[in-house]
């Protein structure tokens, strides 16, 4: 029998964290078997302001043992909270995505042996969503847990032990370089072709889109194409006051390897001076120490936001199928 109405309660999970009184992601799980989808959407539609809310106070929120087994599943899922879409066509992410629907696409289509270190969602670009979604239509058969990291924690302990590094974290921002190929590399985490990113068919396309937003760039063998961020910010300010880490140093500094690209020369503060090695190594081991890796169970979906909270992705054996959304 399918139920019309729909019971969700707060439940714990192992490792699960608590951190000031919260618990870290929130988790939300459906105990009503077989409800109507009408009903879930009557109930998100219901909630969809507080959810909204208690993702930005928590950082995540993961939905549990609700009926989701499809692209098309989550795509519903997503629309009933009404959130406006950013699709993946129109953002400057560097990540080769295969879109299912409009609005949902692969998470990554980086090889499984390639760990995704943690960032903040396009915080690399000037163009970033301020929430994301996660549905995982497949777990892997070992490892492929998605790392979350507070990034308002991280930040705190990082300007706490090198004090100067923050100062210029936050006074000089950063500027992001990184080599694209012509087209798209799937053996890469940072593979996506220039042609896709800059929806450009030619080179004078390429340039004029990069000088309309800012950048520089020159162009190297093989038609790859180097391009250079303006100045963006290190550090962002939430509406209650709290600073966040809100870049992608981590993942740029440790992660931007490949073919093309080393990481020595992705990122520097904004006005082209070197970072600092030694406190880079400490966020990145802080942000290890302070991460929840979600262990993804079939139908889970996490609401992320994107100014709290850092994602990445461990590496894994056997397929994995998680598919994301943006959310501008």
């Amino acid at each position: 029998m399918i139920s019309t109405s729909v019971h969700v309660e707060h439940v714990r999970i192992p490792g699960q964290q608590d951190i000031a009184g919260q618990v870290f992601p929130l988790v939300l799980r459906c105990t009503t078997i077989s409800p109507a989808w009408d009903a879930i959407d009557a109930w998100i539609g219901t909630h969809r302001d507080e959810l909204s809310q208690q993702a930005s106070e928590y950082g995540a929120i993961l939905f549990r043992d609700f009926p989701l087994t499809t692209p098309e599943d989550f795509d519903a899922f997503i629309a009933a909270f009404e959130f406006e879409n950013f699709p993946y066509e129109e953002s400057l992410s560097n990540a080769v995505r295969v879109n299912k629907t409009p609005r949902v696409f692969t998470a990554n289509e980086a090889p499984a042996d390639v760990k995704i270190f943690l960032h903040h969602e396009m915080a690399q670009t000037p163009i970033y969503p301020s929430k994301l979604m996660f549905f995982c239509e497949q777990p892997a058969e070992i490892g492929g847990a998605t790392p979350l990291c507070r990034s308002d924690l991280l930040w705190e302990k990082l300007a706490e032990k090198y004090p100067e590094f923050a100062a210029n974290c936050r006074e000089k921002g950063l500027k992001y370089s990184n080599v694209m190929p012509p087209e798209n590399d799937p053996a890469s985490g940072m593979g996506r072709s220039w042609k896709s990113t800059l929806r450009a068919e030619t080179k004078s396309d390429a340039e004029r889109r990069l000088g309309n937003i800012g950048y520089s760039w020159e162009w190297e063998d093989g038609d790859c194409l180097r391009a250079t961020t303006p100045v963006l910010p290190a550090v962002y300010r939430l509406p209650d006051g709290r600073e966040t880490f809100f870049n992608q140093l981590i993942a740029a500094h440790q992660g931007w390897k490949d073919l093309r690209n080393d990481p020595s020369r992705s990122i520097t503060f904004g006005d082209g001076t070197f970072l600092d090695d030694e406190a880079v190594r400490y966020a990145a081991q802080i942000g290890d120490e302070l991460s929840y890796p979600v262990p993804w169970q079939r139908g889970d979906v996490a609401l992320i936001d994107n100014f709290v909270t850092m994602h990445g992705r461990q590496v894994f054996t056997g397929t994995r199928k998680v598919l994301a959304s943006l959310i501008k």
